[in-house]
């Protein structure tokens, strides 16, 4: 017979329309602001950490040995900013946020995709992050390609900048980090 646990989850909308969310972890991560080498898209990343939930959610985590990828979804909880529009990097034409992966969102929520590589209770050690150490985690969700890989997406200037990326010396790399950092 299954085991059944009651959890007092306090997300909710309240009278002012706000969404309030509770985290059920935290990110651990060797990322911070200090860091040499951002990652900028979790694609790009080799970055390894552990995604730790609290122990009132550890239960939600069986089964999930058997999914090789996982979407996390955080709350980037140390970017204050939010714009409508942002020039995306190396682009130098203006776009609205919705269109860009900027982390400048009105509401700063962030999803990466993430290679599990094991699971000992409550913590998951992953590759593939791009994400500060300290991060809010609010929810994990299994990638099924057969649902969540979409055939003939356009966003082909999308992909021709990330080649581009790929394709940069380290003094081009360099740069990019330093604009990450705000510099």
């Amino acid at each position: 017979m299954a085991k059944k646990i009651r959890i007092e989850v306090k997300d909710f909308i309240d009278d002012a329309g706000r969404i309030v969310l509770t985290p059920i972890g935290t990110v651990h991560s060797p990322i911070d602001e200090k860091s040499e080498n951002l990652p900028f898209q979790s694609f790009s990343s080799d970055v390894e950490g552990t995604i730790e939930l609290k122990p009132e959610f550890e239960l939600g985590l069986e089964g999930i040995e058997s999914f090789s990828h996982l979407f996390i979804i955080f709350y980037m909880h140390r970017n204050r900013k939010v714009k409508l529009k942002t020039v995306p990097l190396l682009e130098e034409e203006e776009r609205g946020i919705f269109g860009t992966r900027s982390p400048s969102r009105p509401n700063h929520i962030g999803v990466s995709t993430v290679r599990l590589l094991s699971r000992e209770g409550g913590k998951l050690k992953v590759k593939g992050l791009d994400v500060f150490d300290g991060t809010p985690v609010l929810d994990i969700k299994p990638y099924v390609p057969k649902v969540d890989l979409v055939q003939g997406v356009d966003n082909e200037w999308l992909v021709k900048k990330l080649d581009k990326i790929n394709s940069m010396d380290e003094e081009q790399r360099d740069r990019i980090q330093r604009h990450l950092r705000g510099e």
